[in-house]
């Protein structure tokens, strides 16, 4: 099974590389080539892929929309990294550090624009169905990435708000490629909603995890610095859920660190990591996160399909969630 996600993924690859976004001006379209080259998981084109597999031969055949959503998320990360300020991305500079901001939201924009163009090589009688789910989806992970940055200021945030927040600005794309794949290969609307149903569960799952490892994460394996969460007084799963269930004492702390502007990171991390132990947010944690994967897998497993092709699409996704890094 490795061996056939490890084609899927050369596929997927080879096609990015091939792809023309368009040559002049060279200042618009070398920051698209230069993004896409970066790498990654590739996730949502392998989903796409995955999900038409269960039910047809030949994923080759609907690349270009696997692609599309794939070009789908590196325009939404280019966008991100502008308005998070972000340096790096996967290692190396950003787009807007290595060009510009106008830049790279110009080259953003046009990615949207090739995202569409790339989808149109639906069939005719699925176009309008796949359009309406993508609008639906990109819409969702704006509505996302707002909610996010209003939680920046926002004094309190609640476990139902981070919940929907993660939901919209990460899970839905993971639904949808499933969903995507599903519409592509002709199946009935029951399989695509449990298609989705499991990608939109299992996303959510994905980033509570991600929440997880920025704490308690091996440094090494992880591939990033762990504690950065804490030291941005991000509003995680972890945090949130450490501010309402605190006593006065841990609550006094927590707070002291939130409002700390001149602090030692190594220490604020160790600080906050301790209170979090004292609380068992680590375990809690763990518990909703699996609570999120096991609803996945229950909509996964009422999807209609070949043993062979949801043996296949079960592995990939729960190699993903024992991930480490």
């Amino acid at each position: 099974m490795q061996n056939k996600i490890a084609k899927l993924h050369a596929l997927i690859e080879e096609q990015i590389k091939k792809q023309e976004y368009g040559q002049s001006p060279k200042e618009l379209y070398e920051p698209i080539r230069y993004i896409m080259s970066l790498g990654g998981k590739r996730l949502r084109p392998t989903l796409v892929l995955l999900s038409y597999s269960l039910f047809e031969i030949d994923p080759e055949e609907v690349i270009d929309q696997a692609l599309a959503v794939e070009v789908f998320h590196n325009f939404t990360l280019m966008h991100d990294d502008i308005m998070d300020e972000a340096p790096l991305r996967r290692g190396k500079k950003t787009v807007h550090e290595k060009w510009n901001g106008n830049t790279a939201i110009l080259s953003g924009d046009v990615m949207l624009v090739k995202a569409y163009d790339m989808l149109l090589s639906t069939r005719k009688k699925q176009l309008k169905h796949v359009l309406r789910i993508f609008n639906k989806c990109a819409a969702e992970v704006c509505e996302g990435q707002q909610m996010d940055m209003i939680f920046e200021t926002k004094s309190k945030v609640t476990e139902a708000e981070y919940i929907e927040m993660i939901r919209l600005k990460t899970a839905v794309l993971i639904g949808m490629s499933l969903e995507l794949g599903a519409i592509l290969a002709e199946t009935k609307s029951s399989t695509q909603e449990y298609l989705r149903e499991f990608g939109e569960n299992i996303g959510i799952g994905f980033q509570l995890k991600d929440d997880l490892l920025d704490v308690y994460g091996d440094k090494k394996k992880f591939g990033k610095q762990v504690g950065g969460d804490i030291i941005s007084n991000k509003k995680t799963f972890l945090l949130i859920e450490a501010l309402e269930r605190a006593n006065t004492k841990q609550k006094a702390e927590l707070n002291k660190w939130l409002k700390a502007t001149d602090f030692d990171p190594e220490e604020k991390v160790k600080a906050v990591t301790a209170i979090y132990d004292e609380i068992g947010i680590k375990e809690l944690t763990e518990v909703k996160m699996n609570e999120y994967f096991d609803k996945g897998f229950s909509a996964f497993k009422k999807v209609d399909a070949s043993l062979s092709g949801k043996a296949m699409l079960k592995e990939f996704a729960e190699a993903l969630i024992d991930r480490v890094n």
